[in-house]
């Protein structure tokens, strides 16, 4: 089993920055990818970013060039970078760990974008 915990989330007005931050524990070595979801109210939970363990990227065209995503193994714990937000960016944050056979997620964490 894997655990994952967010922090980090919060308001922040147009075009402001955020840092979230996934603190991963339990069965680290199964652990293929993590990365980063969210969902805003009435929608389906979509792909934000994602990190592999060899370092390889992938981000969504309504991020990509904002958003940057970080990985520590030492630390287990993987970092969402937010610029340049928007109040289309408002949404619960999810924290997700991808192994072979089974996907992680946290709780979430709430990021509101608005003036």
């Amino acid at each position: 089993q894997v655990q994952l915990v967010e922090s980090g989330g919060g308001l922040v007005q147009p075009g402001g920055s955020l840092r979230l931050s996934c603190a991963a524990s339990g069965s680290i070595h199964s652990i293929a990818a993590m990365g980063w979801y969210r969902q805003a109210p009435g929608k389906q939970r979509e792909l934000v970013a994602v990190i592999t363990n060899g370092g390889r990227t992938n981000y969504p065209d309504s991020v990509k060039g904002r958003f940057t995503i970080s990985r520590d193994n030492a630390k287990n714990t993987v970092d969402l970078q937010m610029n340049s937000l928007k109040p289309e960016d408002t949404a619960v944050y999810y924290c997700n760990a991808r192994s072979l056979s089974k996907d992680y997620w946290g709780k979430g964490t709430l990021v509101t974008v608005s003036s």
